[in-house]
């Protein structure tokens, strides 16, 4: 009787066990970087550009306000490297580093790197069209002298400087396109998609969170494909296709301990025993 009803309750948790989904290791995470947070959560306020992710973020209040700053802690970086960036060009650059610092919905394009200051970065991801041309648009009269800031500066005063022997050029010259600017600038972080802002395929730098942040439908839509689609799958989507997900760990552990269990009622009680329980 005692293992019988041990079977029962066993198939019972291994039935709710096979609902349950278990935690997504690419959804609601932080990179390990340089000054983001181990987990997510609330941060009662974030400053400035950074407020929409104060409901759940990556990012502290203070790194938040560092931000904003021309020249911050955070990486001791100089936006003003070819004279003084616009103010519409530079809300562009802040809104960049708020989505890399608070955001928990990377983990699709989190990559591991080698490096003395992270562990992790993000690579390709699928920036929406409006935010890559937006961005583009309103720098396109700034000038700098590099098309890749993430690497190759001067850093011999403890700020980037232009490297020796280049000069400072029209942004239109060194980022001739958006999708110039969006996937250069930061080695690939970004990729420039022509899809739009609300289609649930691109990340959003801007979005109104009294709407919700429109980015954990995207993060959710890329695990997934990351997961179950073959390269090459480009246009499946979870209700056209048929993902086959891995059994959840309670699964693996219980359906050998219920097959045991069963089989020493089976032994006890004869074949019928299938049948009472």
């Amino acid at each position: 009787l005692g293992a019988m009803r041990a079977g029962q309750v066993l198939l019972v948790l291994l039935a709710a066990s096979a609902v349950m989904p278990a935690k997504d290791p690419l959804l609601n995470v932080c990179m390990d970087a340089k000054h983001h947070k181990t987990k997510p959560g609330p941060e009662g306020t974030l400053h400035g550009q950074c407020a929409p992710w104060k409901d759940n973020a990556c990012c502290t209040a203070n790194t938040s306000s560092e931000a904003h700053k021309d020249q911050s802690y955070l990486y001791n970086f100089n936006w003003n490297h070819c004279g003084v960036m616009p103010s519409k060009c530079k809300r562009h650059f802040i809104q960049d580093t708020c989505l890399y610092e608070c955001s928990p919905n990377l983990g699709p394009w989190i990559d591991q790197v080698d490096s003395s200051w992270r562990r992790e970065r993000i690579l390709h991801v699928p920036l929406c069209k409006e935010d890559c041309e937006e961005w583009w648009e309103d720098c396109k009269d700034y000038v700098t002298c590099k098309d890749n800031w993430h690497k190759g500066w001067n850093w011999a005063t403890g700020t980037n400087r232009c490297p020796w022997g280049s000069i400072c050029r029209p942004f239109t010259q060194v980022f001739p396109e958006p999708k110039d600017l969006c996937e250069k600038i930061w080695s690939n972080s970004y990729k420039y998609t022509t899809e739009r802002r609300g289609s649930g395929r691109c990340i959003q730098m801007w979005f109104d969170p009294a709407r919700g942040n429109p980015n954990v439908v995207v993060a959710k839509y890329y695990a997934w494909k990351k997961r179950s689609s073959p390269a090459g799958m480009e246009n499946v989507t979870p209700e056209a296709g048929k993902a086959v997900c891995a059994l959840p760990w309670p699964v693996l552990v219980l359906l050998p301990l219920a097959l045991v269990l069963l089989s020493e009622r089976v032994r006890s009680c004869g074949p019928h025993a299938w049948g009472s329980l």
